[in-house]
């Protein structure tokens, strides 16, 4: 092990310690003479009888949230009605400044498949009402799912039209697939319809500061506050495609761990993850199987803290990098790993042991073949699946091998919208398609030029669909026997109230693996 990545851990071991030893501060009781609620309240990963509920108490959010530094009661309540006459569970809980008084409420007691109404309580501040869902009885393969994926909501580069869309839309439940904040900016500044408040974060005040802002966003706040979400982290919620423990700057290894430990922490700090998810230092497990019933089991991957560095990356950098691969054999090097080798075989093992009706494998990017130029020669970008290409092989050819029963594989981060056959050798048009892929347009953060993707088209066939001149997100609609996908649109990112409209709709029948456009 790199000796500066020992004396970090040995230090973030002697940090987990200490955030178990109980507080001897005299708890606060704060009169509030602002909203301790401003960034809103949120829930997630939904069982059959249960459901995490979040908020953070913060009535001065971009300065550090304006606490006390001494714990604080929060009441909290769950109900089977808007008007909470019939509650389900109830409870008190500490908001720690160690957390910077985030809360993570694990309720128990519900319904499955039904919805439930959630608040939260501080002195005599109440927090907006939010709105939850049981995921369906294990048994339960008879109903229908509803669900989003969303990606990439860079602040600066526009509205979150979307989420208001999204929010209107019924849905069971909401995935997001990484880069819930952005790090840093960039873009053409004549573009951008705000600003961050604030310069790159790198400490835990910086990222707690950065998640604040996007949290103030009422139309995110009420997509969280509609329906439970399932979270998982790309780059930017910590640095531009950074790798394991390695930056895109190169910088040294305990450095970066220090960064990458702050960030993961206010990550916790602001989503709705089950509590516990942290617990002290530069690692937090965030990939885990997520079952709705007997009708989709989800698998959620993190494809940043275990892969393996970058090849070919630019001189003096660390990241991705786009190379022709007769230059850069690397690329499809045997053993090279994305997800690494704990979380292959986990992965691997879930999906075999499934008995859903779909199986679903949320992950943060592009899986499909993504040739970037035309001609015969072959150029990739080696942050996503192509810098991986063996790893990608293996699962697939696992996935075929295996017979798992409707694999979807659902992803974000290139800013496009996609509908994508997977096989086992994209250069092979006699190769078998294996699995479904979906991949959502970007909230708000800018895509590539639709005239640039057009001209690719003929290079990678198994693309059915591709569009990157609208942000938005995509729909899905779940039976039995049949998957519909429904790309959303964005008329105007730069218009918080602009419209938000189809922009195709592919289905995936039962057992028949690839989509195809839908022709009613």
């Amino acid at each position: 092990m790199h000796s500066t990545r020992r004396s970090f851990l040995l230090q973030s071991v002697a940090l987990s310690a200490a955030l178990v030893l109980p507080a001897h501060r005299v708890i606060a009781q704060p009169h509030f003479e602002r909203n301790p609620f401003s960034l809103g309240v949120a829930s997630g990963y939904p069982q059959p009888d249960g459901v995490v509920l979040w908020t953070r108490l913060a009535p001065d959010p971009l300065n550090g949230g304006g606490m006390p530094d001494a714990p604080v009661a929060v009441r909290w309540e769950i109900a089977a009605d808007a008007r909470f006459r019939k509650i389900v569970d109830h409870g008190e809980v500490m908001a720690e400044p160690r957390f910077a008084h985030a809360v993570h409420v694990q309720a128990r007691g519900l319904q499955p498949s039904h919805w439930y109404w959630y608040r939260f309580m501080a002195n005599d501040a109440v927090s907006a009402t939010g709105r939850t869902r049981s995921a369906p009885a294990v048994d339960d393969a008879r109903g229908k799912l509803a669900f989003a994926i969303a990606s990439c909501q860079h602040y600066e580069h526009g509205h979150y039209a979307a989420y208001r869309d999204m929010a209107q839309q019924q849905l069971d439940f909401v995935v997001h697939v990484g880069d819930y904040i952005y790090e840093s900016s960039w873009g053409r500044r004549d573009r951008v319809v705000r600003e961050h408040h604030s310069a790159e974060p790198y400490t835990l005040a910086d990222y707690r500061n950065r998640y604040a802002q996007y949290k103030l966003d009422p139309q995110l706040q009420a997509a969280h506050a509609a329906c439970p979400w399932l979270v998982i982290w790309d780059d930017h919620e910590v640095d531009n495609d950074y790798a394991r423990d390695r930056s895109q700057d190169l910088d040294p290894v305990e450095t970066f761990l220090r960064r990458r430990a702050a960030a993961y922490q206010a990550y916790y700090e602001h989503m709705p993850l089950p509590p516990g998810t942290w617990n002290g230092g530069p690692d937090m497990k965030i990939y885990g199987s997520q079952a709705m019933g007997a009708l989709a089991n989800i698998q959620l991957l993190d494809t940043r803290q275990y892969r393996d560095y970058h090849v070919c990356s630019r001189k003096g950098r660390g990241g991705g990098n786009q190379v022709n691969v007769a230059e850069c054999p690397d690329v499809a090097l045997p053993g090279r790993s994305l997800l690494g080798t704990t979380q292959e075989r986990w992965l691997e093992q879930t999906l075999t042991a499934s008995t859903a009706r779909w199986n679903v494998i949320a992950q943060t990017t592009l899986m499909a073949q993504a040739d970037r130029e035309p001609g015969p020669e072959r150029v990739v970008y080696t942050d996503g699946w192509d810098g991986y290409q063996h790893a990608r092989e293996k699962l697939l050819r696992f996935i075929a091998e295996r017979k798992i029963r409707n694999p979807v594989v659902l992803g974000g981060d290139v800013h496009f919208a996609s509908a994508n056959e997977l096989k086992i050798d994209f250069d092979n048009e006699k190769s078998p398609v294996v699995a479904s892929e979906f991949v959502g347009t970007s909230i708000s953060s800018f895509g590539p030029a639709q005239a640039r993707i057009d001209a690719l088209r003929s290079e990678n066939p198994h693309v059915k669909f591709a569009n990157g001149a609208r942000r938005g997100y995509a729909k899905f609609e779940v039976t039995p026997q049949r998957w519909e996908t429904s790309f959303r649109g964005v008329a105007d990112i730069a218009d918080a109230q602009s419209k938000v409209f189809e922009l195709g709709r592919y289905v995936v029948e039962d057992r028949r693996a690839g989509p195809q456009r839908d022709a009613s």
